[in-house]
């Protein structure tokens, strides 16, 4: 499913008008807002993430949405999935620290101002919060789209099609509601698919300047 979901994403992208169509009208506003989200976030220097952030949220957007098609699987509902991509940018995040700043990246786990004396209490508190980022990352996407929305899916399903079989406009009703939740879900998709590509722009803030 990742695979064609790069697929997909390379054909929908390919070609570039002067004068944009819609589509391509609605790439460029998701472009600009996040080049917006990421200079302001990180500024000048944090431009570099920009292709990697974009390319991280349009590839966990099509896997969500993909995922709404019947007979797909989606993988962004499997907790494995969604903890590797979160674990692998927070070590991403840890090692380009190290790189930038040697080992005084270690420093944001002890807060400024705190006693010598505390110093072994808070330098393991903040080393379970900042392992917590991978986890509460992951586990949030994946919870998020699992949240029995097949379940409901399912159900709607079901009655529609024993409604539309009795006949009557009242069968329309199911099929509306369907609709309805079928549009809640992308938004769903879309909006944890955003989150997770701003936490992540949080969390490279730490390769730019300690905290």
């Amino acid at each position: 499913m990742m695979i064609i979901t790069v697929a997909v994403g390379l054909l929908l992208f390919k070609g570039v008008r002067l004068i944009p169509n819609r589509w391509q009208s609605i790439i460029e506003s998701i472009y600009d807002h996040l080049h917006g989200v990421v200079k302001d976030n990180l500024g000048s220097e944090g431009i570099k993430y920009f292709p990697f952030i974009i390319s991280l949220f349009l590839f966990i957007v099509f896997l969500n949405v993909l995922g709404l098609f019947p007979y797909v699987f989606t993988p962004t509902v499997h907790i494995v999935v969604t903890l590797g991509l979160s674990f692998s940018i927070v070590i991403g995040v840890t090692l380009a620290g190290i790189w930038k700043f040697k080992w005084n990246f270690l420093s944001i786990l002890m807060p400024d101002g705190a006693p010598l004396g505390l110093a072994p209490l808070l330098v393991l508190i903040e080393t379970v919060s900042y392992i917590s980022r991978a986890i509460s990352l992951g586990v949030r996407l994946a919870a998020n789209l699992s949240a029995g929305a097949f379940t409901i899916f399912a159900i709607l399903a079901g009655f529609s099609f024993s409604m539309l079989t009795a006949g009557g406009l009242i069968s329309l009703f199911p099929l509306l509601i369907m609709v309805f939740i079928t549009l809640l879900e992308m938004a769903v998709a879309v909006i944890q698919a955003y989150v997770f590509c701003l936490l992540t722009t949080i969390y490279l803030a730490d390769t730019i300047v300690l905290h």
